[in-house]
C-alpha cells in the first residue's frame, strides 16, 4: 500500500484502473523523470499503455473533455498565435478559436504550466482538452510543416536572440539584449513585432487600461486587436518597449521617441519609429512599422492610371519646379515621393531631404531629420540645402510662411522641389498655399504637378464575389451612365488569406498638371470650387472618380470606396 501512495496523480490513477500494476506505475514513473519526459509519453513511447486507452482514462479522471484529432479541421486551426517553440517545449497543440477563448490539445492533464504559458503568449482564456500522445506527435509536425510553407526570412527566427539594434538621435547603436528574469515578457515582445511583419502591418498599439491591457495591429489601414496580456504586466511590457528604443525608462510623465532597428535576418532589418504617450492608466506605446523596400516597389505598383503616371514622370523630368503631394496622415505621401526620388536617383545629382522623421533610408540620398529643439526646422534646412549646390530638394511637409517662400523660391530658381501638404484635394492644396501669404503670382509659376492621394484597401483575388447592385444605385453612385453593363461590382468574403475579405491596399490618386487655364485662375484669386471646376474641365479625375475605376476594374469594393472618398 505504501507504493500507491508515492505514486503521483496520472501513475496512480492507472493502478487505480487496473491498466497497470502498482509496481510497474512506479518504475515508470521514475524512469519518465530520469529521461526528462512527461509520464503519458514515455508509457506510449515504451508501448506499456495504449495511446487511446490512456488518454480516455485521463480524461474522465480529470475531467477533462477528450478529443480524436483524427476528427481535426486542419483548415480551422488558428495560425501565428502561438510559436514552434512554445509547442514543442509544452507539447500543445492549437485546436480551434472561438472568439477569445483558444483550445489547445494536451496528452499530460498535469501540465498546467503549458496552459499559463500558452494563455500568456496569446493574450486569450485558453482550455486544455486530452488527445492520444502519439497522434499528438504527428499533428505538431504536420501543423508546423503546413504553416511554415511559403515563410521566407522570418521563419527560422530565434525570438529569444533577435538582433536588437537601438538608433535614435544621441546613441546610434546600442545593445538592448534580454533579461534573463523578464524571459516572458521579451519573448512576448518580440512576437507581437514579428507578428506584425509578417502581416505586413504598418502600427503597433500597445495599449493600458484600468482593467485590462490589449495590443492592437493597424493592417490595411484598419485597427485590430491581437493580444490582451495580463494587466500586472503593463509596466514590464512598457519598460522593454523603452529599453530597446534607448528611451528613459524611469520618464513616466513626459511623450517620448526613440527607434529600433531589428534584424531578423544576415540580409533583412526592419527600423520601428517609436512614441511614448502617458495616459490615465500608463503609457500607450505606439510603434511605426519602416519598411526601406516601400520606395523600391515601382511607380507601377503604386495604383496610378496610366495618364496619372505619365503626367508623374513627365513632371519628374522638369528640370525645376514644385511637385507637391497632399492627403491625411497615413495615405501613402511618403512612398509617393520617394519612388518619385528612386527615379530621379543618379550618380549625376544631388538629392537632399528635410524630414521629420526620415522615415526610409535611401543610398545615395543626403537625408536630414528636422529637430525643433536643436535648431534644425524646416526653413533652417531648406536654407543650408541653398548652399550645397542642390538639384533636387524634398521637404517633408510645407508647415509655414517661411518654408513655403523658401521652397517656391528655389522652385522658380532652377531646384526641383518636392513636398507634402495636408490638404484634402488638389484644388484646396493651391489656396492653402494663398492662405499661408504666398502672392498667387508665384503659385502660379511655381508649381508644377499636384498629387491628392487615399489609400484604399484591395479586395482579396482568392474570395472577392461579384454583387449585384441596382442601376439607379450606381447612378447615384456616380459612375458613368455610358459604362454602366460593361462592368462587375465585387464585394468581399473572407477567408484564410485576407482579413475581413480585404488583402492589401491601393492608391487612389488625382493628379493634377498646373496647366495655363488653372494659372489664370490662380492668379486671379479664384477659390478652390473654381479651381476644381477648371480641374475636371482640363480632363483630370478628381478621387472621387479614381476611386470608381477601381471598383470598376474590380480593384476594390464599393463600399471601400465610399469609406475613403465620399463626404
Amino acid at each position: 500500500m505504501n507504493e500507491s501512495i508515492s505514486l503521483s496523480g496520472l501513475a496512480r490513477q492507472l493502478a487505480l484502473a487496473g491498466l497497470m500494476d502498482e509496481k510497474a506505475a512506479q518504475q515508470a514513473q521514475q524512469q519518465a523523470q530520469r529521461n526528462k519526459l512527461p509520464l503519458v509519453t514515455y508509457l506510449v513511447q515504451n508501448k506499456l499503455v495504449k495511446s487511446r486507452a490512456l488518454a480516455e482514462l485521463a480524461a474522465e479522471q480529470f475531467g477533462v473533455a477528450f478529443f480524436d484529432l483524427n476528427a481535426i479541421d486542419k483548415e480551422g486551426q488558428p495560425r501565428d498565435l502561438v510559436t514552434e517553440k512554445l509547442v514543442r517545449q509544452h507539447r500543445v497543440l492549437p485546436l480551434w478559436r472561438r472568439g477569445n477563448k483558444l483550445f489547445i490539445g494536451i496528452s499530460d492533464p498535469t501540465s498546467h504550466q503549458a496552459v499559463t504559458d500558452v494563455q500568456f503568449s496569446t493574450g486569450l482564456t485558453t482550455e486544455a482538452i486530452l488527445v492520444e500522445d502519439d497522434k499528438l506527435g504527428d499533428a505538431i509536425d504536420k501543423f508546423f510543416d503546413s504553416a511554415n510553407s511559403g515563410m521566407d526570412d522570418l521563419a527560422d527566427v530565434d525570438l529569444d536572440g533577435l538582433d536588437v539594434e537601438v538608433v535614435d538621435d544621441d546613441k546610434q547603436s546600442g545593445d538592448a539584449g534580454a533579461d534573463a528574469d523578464d524571459a516572458p515578457v521579451v519573448r512576448f515582445v518580440n512576437k507581437m513585432l514579428l507578428d506584425a511583419i509578417k502581416g505586413g502591418s504598418s502600427d503597433l498599439h500597445f495599449e493600458p487600461y484600468e482593467k485590462a491591457y490589449r495590443v492592437r495591429f493597424r493592417t490595411d489601414g484598419m485597427l485590430h486587436e491581437v493580444a490582451r496580456p495580463p494587466i500586472q504586466l503593463a509596466p514590464r511590457i512598457s519598460a522593454r518597449l523603452k529599453v530597446m528604443a534607448a528611451l528613459d525608462i524611469s520618464e513616466r510623465r513626459k511623450p517620448q521617441d526613440g527607434r529600433i532597428k531589428m534584424k531578423i535576418s544576415k540580409t533583412k532589418a526592419i527600423d520601428f519609429r517609436v512614441n511614448t504617450l502617458p495616459t490615465l492608466w500608463g503609457e500607450k506605446i505606439v510603434m511605426r512599422i519602416l519598411d526601406p523596400t516601400s520606395a523600391q516597389m515601382g511607380i507601377d505598383a503604386l495604383g496610378y492610371e496610366e495618364e496619372q503616371k505619365e503626367l508623374y514622370l513627365s513632371a519628374l523630368k522638369q528640370p525645376q519646379g514644385m511637385i507637391l503631394v497632399t492627403g491625411p496622415t497615413g495615405s501613402g505621401k511618403t512612398v509617393s515621393l520617394y519612388t518619385g526620388l528612386n527615379i530621379l536617383n543618379t550618380p549625376d545629382v544631388n538629392i537632399s531631404t528635410a524630414e521629420d522623421p526620415v522615415e526610409i533610408n535611401l543610398e545615395g540620398i543626403n537625408q536630414v531629420n528636422v529637430n525643433p529643439k536643436q535648431g534644425m526646422d524646416f526653413t533652417q534646412a531648406l536654407r543650408a540645402f541653398l548652399r550645397q549646390d542642390p538639384d533636387i530638394i524634398m521637404v517633408g511637409e510645407i508647415r509655414d510662411l517661411d518654408t513655403a517662400s523658401i521652397a517656391v523660391k528655389a522652385a522658380q530658381t532652377g531646384h526641383m522641389v518636392m513636398s507634402t501638404l495636408h490638404t484634402n484635394s488638389a484644388a484646396e492644396t493651391l489656396t492653402r498655399l494663398r492662405n499661408m501669404g504666398v502672392p498667387s503670382f508665384n503659385i502660379a509659376t511655381s508649381v508644377n504637378l499636384i498629387i491628392a492621394q487615399r489609400l484604399a484597401r484591395k479586395l482579396c483575388s482568392t474570395c472577392k464575389k461579384e454583387v449585384d447592385v441596382p442601376r439607379d444605385t450606381l447612378l447615384a453612385e456616380g459612375f458613368p451612365e455610358d459604362k454602366i453593363g460593361t462592368f462587375k461590382i465585387y464585394g468581399p468574403v473572407g477567408c484564410d488569406n485576407c482579413k475581413g475579405g480585404y488583402k492589401g491596399r491601393v492608391g487612389i490618386y488625382e493628379v493634377v498638371k498646373n496647366t495655363a487655364n488653372l494659372q489664370r485662375i490662380i492668379m486671379e484669386e479664384g477659390n478652390s470650387i473654381d479651381i476644381a471646376t477648371q480641374m475636371r474641365k482640363d480632363g483630370f479625375n478628381d478621387l472621387r472618380t479614381s476611386a470608381l475605376l477601381k471598383a470598376m476594374q474590380g480593384v476594390t469594393s464599393l463600399e471601400e470606396v465610399n469609406r475613403v472618398t465620399k463626404d
